[in-house]
C-alpha cells in the first residue's frame, strides 16, 4: 500500500509538472478563453495598439515609458524596441504594404512611420488640424483611415490619408471617435464612438471616400476602444471599463462576449501562426492578454 501511494503521488506530480510545463500546448485548444501574455506592469497606463508584423511579431507602445514601443516575445519577455523622438506618443500600430510602422502620435498631430530594420523614424504625415489621432487601419491601396477625437468637447473627426501622405477630412462633427477597422473587402469602415457607446458603418466607394452610413451598435454601458475584423466580417469590439471583448457578425447582431482579466481594455489584434490568436492590451494591468478564437483575423 505504501509503495502504491508513493507511485500514484508521483503520477499526480509529473502529470501536473506536465501541465504546467505546457500552457501554451493547453492554451491553442481552449477558445475564447482569456490568459496572460505578459506579466503586468511592464507597460504604461497608455498601455495601446498591439500590431503583428510579416514575421508575427508582436509590437505594443509604451512600454514602460510613454514614448516608446515594445517588441513582445512569445514566451511573454519584452524589449525595448524604439524610442519615439521628441515629446511624440503612440496609441496605434499598423504596418503597411512595405512593411513599416506606422505610428499614430496622439501628441505632436501625426502618423509616424518607422523603419523596423534601421529604427529611424519620421514623419509620415503631420496636420495641424488633427485632435489627437488615436487609432489608425491601412487598406489595401495603401490608404490609412485614422480617427480623431477630442476628449474634452466630446466630439471627433476621421481623417483619410493617401499615398501622397496628404490628410483629408473624411468624416466630422462625429462623437469621440475612436476603434477604427475596415471590413475584409474593404467596402465598410467601422469607427465607434466611445462616449456616445456607438458604432458606426460606412460604406465606402472605389476611391476609398463614403458614400453612406448606418448605425451598426450601440451599447447601454461602459465604453469601447480598438476594434478588428475577423477574416469572415466578424467585428471585435474591446469594451473598456467592462473588460470584455464583444464579437458581432457582420449583420450587427452579437455572437460572443470574452471575459479577460482585466477591465480597461484599449485594443487588440489577431496573431499567432495561424492568425486565430487574439493580443489584448489593459490598461488597468498594464500588460497583455491574449485567447484564441476559430476564425482567422485580419491585420
Amino acid at each position: 500500500m505504501h509503495k502504491f501511494f508513493i507511485t500514484a503521488t508521483a503520477i499526480v506530480l509529473v502529470t501536473a509538472c506536465q501541465r504546467k510545463a505546457n500552457p501554451q500546448k493547453d492554451f491553442s485548444k481552449s477558445l475564447f478563453r482569456a490568459v496572460d501574455q505578459t506579466a503586468e506592469n511592464l507597460f504604461t497606463k497608455n498601455c495601446e495598439g498591439p500590431a503583428v508584423d510579416k514575421d508575427d511579431r508582436l509590437f505594443v507602445v509604451n512600454y514602460q515609458t510613454d514614448g516608446t514601443i515594445g517588441l513582445v516575445h512569445p514566451d511573454g519577455q519584452v524589449e525595448l524596441f524604439v524610442t519615439l523622438p521628441g515629446k511624440s506618443v503612440g496609441n496605434s500600430i499598423r504596418f503597411n504594404a512595405q512593411g513599416h510602422m506606422l505610428v499614430a502620435d496622439f501628441v505632436e498631430h501625426n502618423v509616424l512611420e518607422v523603419d523596423p530594420e534601421t529604427k529611424a523614424v519620421s514623419v509620415y504625415c503631420h496636420e495641424d488640424r488633427f485632435n489627437q489621432p488615436n487609432d489608425i487601419c491601412i487598406s489595401k491601396k495603401g490608404i490609412v483611415y485614422a480617427s480623431d477625437p477630442n476628449w474634452q468637447k466630446q466630439t471627433g473627426q476621421i481623417w483619410k490619408i493617401g499615398k501622397d501622405r496628404k490628410a483629408v477630412l473624411l468624416k466630422g462633427n462625429l462623437g469621440t471617435t475612436n476603434g477604427i477597422c475596415l471590413s475584409p473587402d474593404e467596402k465598410t469602415l467601422y469607427v465607434n464612438e466611445s462616449i456616445q457607446r456607438k458604432v458606426w458603418a460606412f460604406e465606402l466607394d472605389d476611391k476609398g471616400d463614403i458614400k453612406s452610413e448606418r448605425t451598426f451598435a450601440t451599447f447601454t454601458d461602459f465604453g469601447m476602444d480598438g476594434m478588428k475584423c475577423d477574416t469572415k466580417g466578424n467585428l471585435y469590439i474591446t469594451r473598456h471599463g467592462k473588460g470584455t471583448v464583444a464579437i458581432f457578425n457582420s449583420g450587427g447582431r452579437q455572437i460572443q462576449e470574452v471575459e479577460l482579466k482585466g477591465k480597461d481594455v484599449s485594443n487588440i489584434t489577431f496573431g499567432g501562426k495561424d492568425g486565430r490568436t487574439c493580443f489584448v492590451t489593459l490598461q488597468d494591468r498594464k500588460c497583455i492578454e491574449k485567447f484564441r478564437t476559430d476564425i482567422e483575423g485580419r491585420q
